[in-house]
């Protein structure tokens, strides 16, 4: 795999340290201030987000699995890729040496990998029962969450963007228990892709996870509850909190062992925000607003990272 979207992120921080936030929706006389806003155009549900090029960013309609692909310097986001019926679309990131999307399919037990330059459905796999929750990039390959079981799933990828092959990794530790319905989340990688970290709903808290024992360990934050997505840049990791309505973001120490929330991140525009990407000193976030299932409009909310 090439290298992982953490470091594709410090790489563009330079070009894009400059960048001015879109006012694609402004207050209102009277209101109070509103983060940049963009929509995702005639999408009727949303859940997962992933940087793309540059200032590119694709995000997902959750109940068809649609893609959609939008700009961060804009104030609309279109329907890039259909997919084939009966797909969904939770966490996602993409791989810019393959021109790779992978994609977690939710109730459907699957991974699924699509070609950003042709649009087209290049890969499908069967990964467990339950709900394939997040993915993330490392150098050998994507690693996807799954909230109904206590184990990840490793879909091997060459430099050259060959579907190689599919590992189950079953966790052991705490990680590995499952108190709630809902129980593994986000997942992202740290420390040159050696560990992985991963969120878990029900214990409101991170771990730690060996990738190649499986192995994990609790990172004292104390609680955080509502965890959902996560995304990691060097020691510093992004939590979004979806009911809570915020990203708490959590500065780690030296062994990993144990983290302090520095700052928490709020704006009057999220509505359950679930996922994030990072554009340099920028939160792309996505509201996935569960408390209105009948929402006709889903929006990326623009925030300051605060790093």
């Amino acid at each position: 795999m090439r290298p992982t979207v953490q470091r594709r992120a410090v790489i563009g921080f330079i070009a894009l340290v400059a960048l001015i936030l879109p006012t694609a929706v402004p207050a209102s006389a009277g209101e109070s201030p509103r983060d940049s806003v963009i929509v995702l155009d005639g999408a009727t549900s949303a859940e997962g987000i992933a940087a793309g090029r540059g200032t590119t960013f694709y995000a997902g309609e959750l109940e068809s699995g649609d893609i959609f692909k939008g700009d961060i310097r804009d104030s609309k986001a279109t329907r890039f890729i259909d997919a084939p019926a009966g797909r969904q679309a939770v966490g996602m990131k993409f791989d810019a040496g393959t021109n790779l999307l992978f994609v977690a399919g939710g109730q459907t037990g699957k991974a699924f990998v699509y070609n950003t330059g042709t649009k087209e459905a290049v890969g499908e796999f069967t990964l467990a029962p339950g709900f394939i929750n997040d993915v993330t990039l490392t150098r050998d390959g994507a690693w996807f969450t799954n909230s109904a079981r206590g184990e990840l799933y490793r879909l091997q990828v060459s430099r050259e963007g060959e579907l190689e092959g599919l590992e189950t990794v079953p966790l052991k530790g705490p990680a590995a228990e499952l108190p709630g319905p809902f129980n593994l989340n986000g997942i992202t990688s740290v420390q040159g892709d050696r560990v992985l970290i991963v969120a878990h709903s029900a214990k409101q808290a991170l771990f730690t996870v060996d990738p190649d024992t499986g192995q994990s360990a609790l990172i004292d934050t104390g609680a955080l509850p509502n965890v959902d997505g996560i995304i990691a840049r060097g020691k510093t990791v992004w939590v979004v909190q979806n009911f809570l309505n915020q990203v708490s973001r959590v500065k780690l120490n030296h062994d990993l062992s144990s983290g302090e929330v520095r700052d928490v991140i709020t704006s009057d525009s999220f509505q359950i925000p679930t996922t994030a990407a990072l554009f340099g000193n920028t939160l792309a976030v996505v509201n996935a607003k569960f408390d209105e299932p009948a929402a006709d409009l889903h929006e990326v909310v623009l925030v300051p990272a605060r790093e």
